[in-house]
């Protein structure tokens, strides 16, 4: 029994997938010619492409517009960048947004007084338990 409704649904299925692909055919050809004929879409896509003004394929958004041209020598911003690099100003590559922050000067405390000051804090109940992440109020 459950073969012959399967058998029956499938059928069901497979005819009105055709009946709708054939009314859906029929309506096309009207729905994608808004008044302007092949050839006008054409010559006005090939404009717009030596213009610069379509999307690449596989970008996303709105085109950003490219940066005026340098008035530097190749060499100089060569060596700019060389100097920015060395001093620490460029961001890592593969790191995104803006240079992380400076790591915070070093302690002043020796590491003896830093476990005792964490094992009286333990003492006393101050340290949340591990893998607790303390509850912000």
């Amino acid at each position: 029994m459950n073969f012959k409704l399967a058998l029956i649904a499938a059928a069901t299925a497979l005819l009105a997938q055709t009946s709708f692909a054939a009314s859906h055919a029929a309506a096309a050809p009207a729905a994608s010619a808004p008044g302007k004929a092949r050839a006008e879409v054409k010559a006005e896509t090939a404009a717009a492409n030596k213009k610069g003004e379509t999307v690449k394929a596989g970008e996303a958004g709105a085109m950003a517009k490219p940066e005026a041209k340098s008035d530097k020598p190749r060499a100089d911003v060569k060596a700019d960048t060389k100097a920015a690099v060395k001093s620490g100003e460029t961001v890592k590559a593969g790191e995104a947004g803006a240079a992380a922050a400076k790591p915070a000067a070093k302690s002043d405390k020796s590491r003896a007084d830093v476990k005792a000051e964490t094992a009286a804090a333990n003492k006393k109940g101050e340290l949340a338990p591990a893998g607790d992440a303390p509850v912000k109020k």
